[in-house]
């Protein structure tokens, strides 16, 4: 019998909750799927690939992944890529500037830049603003769940876009509540959802809207100046998967 490897472990406090976590790196078939996710260009691949390599590496026991926010699992991947892999990422981009020929016409600079990144010094963004509970009225209001892996390939596709969003709150909703009781969105009918839902108004929904977009975030900013055309820009490279191009 072939003798057995021994792996480093390393630990990582959750952003939800900030349980911590133990994990080992990727190994040659976690390597592979790796891959996959990085050539993805789709939402779905990215996660379910992201997903499958966090539940092989993960070491602690009563974590179950599918129920974990969509950036706990970002930050998680994030992680375990710097152990395996390497901290340093090599990034670049292509200047968005507008440039003169000599002909005086607007042509695209396209010069190209490169960035080292340490995956380890990538901080989640987090928003004070930020609040899982949202009052419609004084009295009535809701109170909202982080999107999971399991919610994203669930939710109910439609061909209008609106539904699809409607499907994807209606997900997120734990309970709606008022001055007399809570109403669990697991003990309520699916119509019922959609039928409150359609019958909010628009600032109601931009509130809902406020949830999704100050929920904790990985992103990184850089300062991209253009060694062609001298162009300067910020630039925000945000979703983990944006750190493996």
């Amino acid at each position: 019998m072939l003798p057995k490897i021994n792996f480093p472990t390393y630990s990582v406090n959750l952003l939800s909750d900030g349980k911590q976590i133990e994990f080992r790196p990727f190994l040659v078939k976690e390597q592979k799927l790796l891959l996959i996710a990085t050539e993805a260009e789709d939402v779905k691949t990215v996660t379910s690939t992201m997903r499958q390599i966090i539940k092989n590496c993960i070491i602690t026991s009563d974590i179950d992944i599918d129920k974990l926010p969509i950036f706990d699992l970002e930050y998680i991947f994030l992680n375990l890529r710097a152990r395996s892999v390497g901290e340093v990422v090599n990034l670049q981009y292509k200047c968005n500037n507008k440039t003169k020929n000599e002909k005086g016409e607007e042509v695209d600079c396209s010069g190209v830049e490169k960035f080292d990144i340490n995956l380890l010094s990538v901080q989640p963004k987090k928003f004070d603003s930020h609040n899982k509970k949202i009052m419609l009225t004084e009295k009535l209001g809701l109170v909202l769940k982080y999107p999971t892996i399991e919610m994203i390939e669930n939710v109910e596709q439609s061909e209008n876009t609106s539904e699809t969003i409607i499907n994807m709150i209606i997900d997120c909703i734990d309970y709606i509540f008022d001055e007399n009781q809570m109403y669990y969105a697991k003990d309520t009918s699916k119509q019922e959802l959609v039928e409150f839902i359609e019958s909010l108004q628009q600032k109601d929904l931009d509130k809902i809207k406020e949830f999704f977009d100050t929920s904790p975030k990985i992103t990184h900013s850089l300062d991209f100046k253009c060694g062609k055309c001298g162009y300067e820009e910020n630039i925000t490279v945000e979703g983990v998967q944006n750190f493996f191009v």
